[in-house]
């Protein structure tokens, strides 16, 4: 059996699996987010530790399995939470400053400023934005006063992935995967190591960070991990969107899928170099297997499953997030509303970190069913324009795209995006791709498949959603798509 932890921004899954990817056990447990300022999100780390400890123990025991029966571990997580912690007794020194925080955005305005942006590109794949780990540990360094702990070599940095490798193995591993690597502003795209260059930009030592390795390979073995002997080996790690791709078996130049979970992320494989983007895609390592190493692009919506929690939880529109779909479908159409979900900026390929959510085309006759509809064709829009964006990075119509994640759940949402994206759509039996592509790396690390070929031979499609909406209608969508972008997207107030 094979262990899948799948460490989510709202909640840990565990999921056992067999060698033939059936899932034997699946436990998940919810943890709170922190939000200390507008425009902060933090985590509790140890209490993401004891959803990881929960859910672990809940799915062995839904597997009717001991610890023991477990040939590998692999480890999938969000990727650019920030955590510092205590080397000798591995107690967090702050909270985790979460992915979605924009503490950081006049920082990363300042270094844009000074003439930084391209060089960062280069080196990193990455943009200038408060989304990834850099700027994060810059603050916790100098507004968290913890600058000389981290200089003394008494704090270790690391994004998520690392942290639950210090606690599973006792305080015996720091080490992160190329991938979660990737995503710090730290760690150089073409050399696969830290970057100098980047380090002293953003003044981060070298003494709090993580090793790097593979993302299947040996990372260390349990040790006082409770719901596990000690000596279960960890073998493969991987950031949940890279893990993602590699569940779906994205394993060509060109193809692609779309993660719908708290926000959209999607991930096309350009093989085995780097492909810079014309449109502010990020260009990042997909995995890395032995010596190979496979490159993709990827495009992020900040905000997908989170639209449908604000129409629960803020607007009390729905009881439940799966309610949305009936809601949507009880109108044909959403009557010229349209939902720019912006509520925590703009990501690929606008990157307009003070954008706002934005509601237009409101009427007397709009009512729920047209907001929840146009929430989820906005959904759908944003990731629509990441996939023309990867179209012209590549120089060719994508084809179909591969989707997972909660909401692809969604048969409207679904459809809806195949209509908007001319793309023929195809969802898997399995929808916790993430999940099962760090168990396929644990089992490719722990040399129990042969190859990615034959670690995916189970992957199944359930559904194809073909398009069908006429091409006039399409135009005509997206021209008021496109409208609406314009005046969610930041004017400096002339007054």
């Amino acid at each position: 059996m094979l262990l899948a932890i799948d460490q989510g921004t709202t909640g840990s899954t565990a999921l056992v699996l067999d060698l033939e990817g059936r899932t034997v056990g699946r436990a998940t447990r919810e943890f709170p987010q922190h939000f200390p300022r507008p425009g902060w999100v933090e985590h509790e780390p140890d209490e993401i530790w004891q959803s990881v400890l929960d859910a672990t123990a809940e799915a062995l025991k839904a597997a009717g399995l001991a610890g023991s029966a477990l040939k590998a571990i692999g480890i999938t997580n969000q990727r650019e939470t920030t955590l510092l912690w205590e080397r000798g007794s591995g107690r967090p020194a702050h909270r985790a400053i979460v992915w979605q925080d924009r503490r950081t955005t006049e920082h990363c305005a300042r270094l844009r400023a000074a003439g930084h942006e391209a060089e960062v590109r280069r080196r990193t794949g990455l943009v200038l934005d408060p989304y990834f780990s850099g700027t994060k540990l810059a603050w916790l360094l100098d507004e968290g006063g913890l600058r000389a702990r981290a200089e003394a070599g008494e704090l270790a940095f690391g994004t998520v992935d690392s942290f639950l490798l210090y606690r599973l193995t006792g305080g015996l591993a720091h080490v992160t995967d190329i991938t979660n690597a990737s995503r710090t502003l730290l760690f150089n795209l073409r050399t696969l190591a830290w970057d100098d260059a980047m380090l002293a930009l953003l003044r981060v030592p070298h003494a709090v960070l993580p090793r790097t390795a593979p993302s299947a390979g040996p990372f260390g073995v349990t040790k006082g991990f409770g719901p596990l002997p000690d000596g279960v080996p960890i073998t493969g790690v991987a950031g949940d969107q890279h893990a993602a791709l590699f569940g779906q078996a994205c394993f060509g130049g060109g193809e692609g899928k779309c993660t719908y979970g708290t926000g959209a992320f999607v991930l096309v494989n350009t093989g085995s170099r780097p492909l810079e983007s014309r449109f502010g895609l990020l260009t990042t390592p997909a995995w890395q297997i032995g010596d190979r190493v496979t490159y993709a692009l990827e495009g992020s919506s900040f905000v997908a499953g989170a639209a449908v929690q604000w129409l629960r939880d803020g607007l009390k529109l729905i009881d439940r997030a799966a309610d949305v779909e009936p809601l949507a479908r009880s109108v044909p159409s959403s009557e010229g509303v349209v939902v720019v979900p912006a509520f925590t900026g703009l990501g690929a390929p606008h990157w307009d970190a003070e954008a706002r959510g934005l509601i237009s085309g409101l009427t007397r006759g709009v009512t729920a069913g047209h907001l929840a509809r146009a929430t989820l064709e906005g959904i759908a829009f944003s990731v629509g324009e990441l996939l023309q964006s990867m179209a012209e990075d590549l120089g060719a119509p994508l084809g179909r795209l591969r989707v997972d994640g909660g909401a692809a759940a969604n048969d409207l949402l679904m459809q809806t995006q195949s209509d908007l994206s001319a793309l023929l759509v195809e969802r898997p039996t399995e929808l916790e791709s993430t999940a099962r592509g760090a168990a396929m790396l644990a089992g490719l690390g722990a040399g129990l498949f042969g190859s990615p070929a034959e670690a995916a031979r189970v992957l199944r499609v359930e559904r194809t959603f073909t398009p069908t909406l006429p091409e006039h209608e399409r135009v005509r969508r997206w021209a008021a798509w496109r409208e609406a972008v314009g005046r969610a997207k930041y004017r400096p107030n002339p007054l």
